[in-house]
């Protein structure tokens, strides 16, 4: 089973390039990282013209992109619901832990990244499960979980590895 961290927040709390950022540096320490975003709104990876537009437009409801660099695959959900974490988690290829961008009200461990700046500064903590740390922009009090810098990458990917591996990432022993 991956082990899974999410990255949550308010609107411009920093939560992508918190996400960005964390992605980049465990990455650089060896490991094999995915990562799932989750989007409140409508969106689409393809442009109007292209092959695959085309072919969806006339109907497909799925469509593999594939080259000898990457492979994507779109999936039109017409009148499906839309997927659980659950579900789009099971269809990710094996790594070292993946990172989940948003979907605050699902249970998987967080950390909340915090901004002066976000639409919102009230705290997640008791109102979203399973926040784990915190990573602020700004000064932290009244919290019991571990608060990091925003800008603290090093320390939040050691938060991180050390919550993923309890006893140590493979190989380190």
């Amino acid at each position: 089973m991956n082990r899974i961290i999410g990255i949550t927040g308010w609107k411009n709390s920093g939560k992508t390039t918190l996400t960005e950022r964390l992605v980049a540096e465990l990455a650089r320490r060896g490991y094999k990282v995915a990562t799932v975003k989750h989007a409140h709104h409508g969106f689409d990876i393809d442009r109007q013209g292209t092959d695959s537009w085309r072919h969806r437009q006339a109907g497909a409801r799925e469509v593999a992109i594939v080259s000898s660099n990457r492979w994507a695959l779109m999936h039109e959900l017409q009148d499906e619901p839309e997927p659980t974490l659950a579900a789009v988690l099971g269809r990710l290829s094996p790594c070292d832990i993946v990172v989940v961008e948003g979907y605050k009200r699902e249970d998987h461990p967080k950390i909340e990244a915090r901004r002066s700046a976000a639409t919102d500064t009230s705290p997640m903590t008791g109102r979203f499960a399973n926040i784990v740390a915190i990573a602020a922009d700004h000064s932290v009090s009244d919290e019991s979980l571990p608060v990091f810098d925003l800008d603290d990458i090093a320390a939040i990917a050691d938060f991180v590895v050390a919550w993923a591996w309890p006893g140590g990432p493979p190989g380190s022993s």
